[in-house]
């Protein structure tokens, strides 16, 4: 049996570096994967597709090149090469991260599913790996989460594809259907639109991304019309069939529309099921997921989760952050501002969509509710047509919204939805977590020209949050 000071169980966006930085504490570590370092961000998520976004992007500019005065002959997509550049940026992230590792003393990564299995006498936890067992006092489980596919009647009959099956394609869908009009959704439909696929995307609910605030699913819709992507709302599916073409999705309505492939982006899971939780005492909830305390620690002493299992923020940054809590916490650092733990951070992310979504806390409806109970709320809107840096670049599409608490005067929340909005956004963020009133970024001096400048302008114009505005 082999002794550890720490185990970590899973390779996510926390694992590599917590793993390296308790080694750099005199801890002797194991971090156990299954399947690929670097989880599902460099593996099936961010770094593939961001990679692909820039073909897409490039593709999309070029048949707009009239509009900047630069003349193209027939923009042609090569799908193989935009593929094959996707996937050299992943597997070359991967090798960093692999080296990495194997040169940091005092990290043993072991290839297989590590799984729970009981304590010993002593208290330390036991974790198989195939047929070896590990032990150690510390476990942190970093095992991230898997795309949920719903059971649709026909199914089995069709060859369904998530987020990584889309990612090994090597020839072009013909016509791509994507069943979910939320982030992931939005995200792939628009790169394989203009990547030269047809899209239809295939949405439950009456608007798209329906955690937003209306109006911004309102331009989110325009902007991929705009584009040729055949929105379907309020759509339930009734049944899926194969057909010569492709694949046949039949509507509740009766509707039917066959597509070559059908992309399912509808939610995701835990991995938590096979980790033998109640060989330790430690419970999950209904959906697989592990309750934490702000620190990240279990219900059982010596135990934390990290990253998408612990359902305080699936995005790869919230994982990373995790993983700095835990380090802040073993280094005596949790009573420090910056570092009081996971209950104080706001809900932070981006929508890679062209342009992107940025946003953190507060939207303005979930502020109206609060306008409700009493709470005195500010805020300003700006159209991202009066940014003069997004109408020199052609990109005009979006807002800015700030969201103010009138009595302390902090920042409750931004969205930043058009061009630089995934860059922007990190000002807000920033900025909210020193607590500082809104009136000292106002009196900042920003660079000229760019988006963020027009801060300190839309925050001379907040103004209460009525309920009447709702």
């Amino acid at each position: 049996m082999d002794s550890f000071d720490s185990i970590i169980i899973g390779a996510g966006q926390a694992a590599p570096s917590l793993a390296v930085a308790l080694a750099g504490r005199g801890d002797r570590v194991a971090l156990i994967e299954g399947d690929r370092l670097g989880g599902t961000c460099v593996n099936t998520g961010c770094t593939p597709t961001k990679t692909l976004r820039k073909s897409a992007r490039v593709a999309h500019l070029a048949r707009r090149a009239a509009e900047f005065g630069v003349k193209t002959g027939p923009v042609e997509v090569d799908f193989a090469a935009a593929m094959a550049r996707m996937r050299e940026r992943s597997d070359r992230a991967r090798e960093g991260l692999a080296n990495w590792l194997a040169r940091t003393d005092g990290v043993n990564v072991i290839d297989g599913w590590g799984r729970f299995d009981g304590r010993e006498a002593d208290g330390r936890f036991r974790v198989s790996v195939g047929d070896r067992v590990l032990r150690a006092r510390q476990v942190y489980l970093n095992t991230g989460t898997r795309p949920f596919i719903p059971d649709v009647p026909g199914l089995e009959t069709i060859a369904p594809l998530d987020n990584a099956g889309l990612l090994a394609l090597t020839e072009r869908p013909d016509h791509l259907i994507v069943v979910g009009g939320s982030y992931i959704g939005l995200e792939l439909g628009q790169i394989f639109r203009r990547l030269g696929s047809s899209v239809t995307i295939l949405h439950r609910a009456d608007r798209l991304a329906e955690r937003e605030d209306a109006d911004v699913s309102a331009i989110i819709a325009d902007i991929m019309r705009s584009e040729g992507i055949d929105l379907r709302l309020n759509a339930s599916i009734a049944s899926v069939g194969k057909t010569m073409r492709g694949a046949l999705v039949t509507l509740a309505d009766g509707t039917e529309i066959v597509g070559s492939h059908i992309l399912f982006a509808t939610g995701r899971v835990p991995n938590t099921e096979e980790l033998n939780l109640v060989s330790v005492g430690l419970t999950a909830d209904a959906r697989g997921y592990i309750a934490t305390d702000a620190q990240l620690e279990t219900d059982v002493p010596g135990i934390w989760a990290l990253g998408d299992v612990n359902r305080r923020g699936a995005f790869t940054h919230t994982a990373y952050h995790d993983h700095e809590i835990v380090l802040a916490e073993r280094d005596g650092l949790e009573d420090l501002h910056q570092w009081k733990g996971a209950d104080q951070r706001p809900t932070t992310y981006a929508m890679f969509t062209d342009p992107p979504l940025g946003r953190v806390g507060l939207t303005r409806t979930e502020a109206l509710a609060l306008v409700g109970q009493g709470r005195r709320i500010l805020i300003s809107d700006l159209p991202m047509d009066r940014v003069s840096r997004a109408r020199e670049e052609g990109e005009t599409s979006g807002l800015i919204r700030l969201i103010v608490d009138a009595e302390t005067e902090a920042f409750l929340g931004a969205t930043v939805f058009g061009f630089g909005g995934d860059e922007v956004i990190a000002t807000l963020t920033n900025f909210m977590a020193t607590g500082a009133s809104y009136r000292i970024m106002q009196q900042a001096l920003p660079v000229h020209p760019t988006v963020a400048e027009f801060l300190p302008t839309i925050l001379a114009g907040l103004k209460p949050l009525e309920k009447a505005d709702g």
